[in-house]
């Protein structure tokens, strides 16, 4: 079949898909029977299997491409460079344009011989294996900890393959043009702990400390003693040995548990509560129905005039609350974003006075992009680890994320608060 064959698999694919979007997708097509079709200078991406429709048939828009392109039926040549020019490029092109009227059913009606033709009607392919598939209500705390399993409990020698030495999975701190991940990651540690006003003898509560990155900061840099809780069992693991590593065991306590588990008992001696306490990106993943909850339980355990900060992502007043279809499916099937004012809100409703706000969107762009570079450079290294299908879902995810910050669709902000008595 060559590119100039006009009854191509590509050709007769853009003519399947573009009553049903208003528009031919602004791509170049490449089929399984090597035709090709669309723009000439347009992202190319390869149809390379007819599962790939199937995929789509089953699950229109973004989850049925997300799954396409995990299976690797959907493909698009060049790596995550190349990825992101096209996610970008079909982005761009359909959120610019009104969205299509519904198909009719002289639509459909005309749709099915050439889909036939092309094999997308059949049965529901095998999803990927690393979908996320959780049972019982939201927020739980038996699903809250199997969802921190699956995306944390992956492996920390996946996670260190694209992230910094300090192991920080969020957003870092770019006080320059030339820095590298590692010294913003470093200077976003040493950003909250001077908000904190931590210094030696202080005590620290860490709300979902993951690595330890900052627990371990706070500890060596700034003599503070820290509590920090998990519900990762790898992350947990991780963080007991590196503060036996460093010989900061006596400073540093990581505990394997819910944060609703907290009671007054996990208050510091004397019943007076923690100087500070930090959570940084747990907030999005708590829920709506539960951060009232969970600010409470800030709240409960800082002293009176104690500080707290909060670093976590937002969506736009528009947006849809969570991450979307793929997100969901595969990353952080329950977290909630909400508009940055909805959550100021939230931390003066709950017995806070706010201090102090901070965007960092721009930081977060840098940041994935760092990690992406990172990771692709190590990209054969995670197939070992994970396995081909993971490898791509990770990706595809990272490459997603960062077009998400930049486009600004999704943000990050640190709220600094103290505790208030009135």
């Amino acid at each position: 079949m060559t590119e100039t064959d006009a009854y191509g698999a590509a050709h007769r694919l853009l003519d399947l898909v573009t009553p049903f979007l208003g528009t031919a997708p602004p791509v170049r097509v490449r089929a399984w029977d090597g035709s090709t079709a669309g723009p000439p200078d347009a992202p190319l991406v390869e149809v390379r299997s007819r599962r790939a429709l199937r995929q789509l048939l089953w699950s229109p828009g973004e989850l049925g491409l997300a799954r396409a392109y995990i299976t690797g039926d959907l493909e698009v040549p060049g790596g995550a460079e190349a990825l992101a020019d096209g996610l970008r490029t079909v982005w761009e092109g359909f959120s610019q344009r009104p969205a299509p009227e519904a198909p009719t059913w002289r639509t459909w009606a005309g749709a099915v011989p050439t889909a036939l033709r092309l094999g997308a009607l059949g049965p529901r392919p095998r999803p990927p294996a690393g979908e996320i598939r959780l049972g019982g209500r939201r927020h739980t705390r038996r699903r809250d900890a199997n969802v921190i399993a699956a995306h944390y409990d992956l492996s920390n020698a996946f996670y260190g393959l694209f992230l910094d030495p300090t192991m920080a999975y969020s957003s870092a701190y770019y006080r320059a043009e030339d820095v590298t991940l590692a010294q913003a990651q470093t200077a976003k540690l040493d950003l909250v702990c001077d908000k904190l006003g931590l210094t030696t003898g202080s005590t620290l509560l860490d709300v979902g400390c993951g690595w330890g990155s900052l627990a371990l900061h706070a500890a060596e840099h700034r003599g503070a003693r820290v509590v920090g809780i998990t519900l990762s069992a790898q992350q947990h693991a991780y963080v007991t040995a590196r503060a036996q590593e460093r010989g900061l065991s006596e400073l540093v306590e990581v505990r394997l548990q819910d944060y609703r588990a907290l009671d007054a008992l996990d208050r510091t001696p004397g019943g007076r509560g923690f100087d500070a306490v930090a959570s940084i990106e747990m907030g999005e993943h708590v829920g709506e129905e539960n951060y009232a909850t969970y600010l409470s339980v800030l709240r409960h355990h800082v002293r009176p005039g104690g500080r707290v900060l909060v670093q976590q992502m937002s969506r736009r007043a528009d947006a849809a609350p969570g991450g979307g279809a793929f997100i969901e499916t595969y990353i952080a099937p329950d977290m909630h974003m909400r508009p940055l004012p909805q959550t100021l809100a939230y931390v003066e409703a709950g017995g806070f006075e706010v201090l102090g706000v901070e965007g960092m969107r721009t930081h977060y762009v840098r940041t994935v992009a760092d990690w992406q570079a990172a990771y692709e450079k190590r990209f054969d290294e995670a197939v070992a680890l994970v396995g081909e299908e993971q490898a791509r879902m990770w990706r595809l995810y990272l490459v997603g994320g960062g077009l998400a910050f930049a486009q600004g669709r999704m943000g990050v902000d640190q709220v600094l608060a103290t505790r208030t008595d009135a």
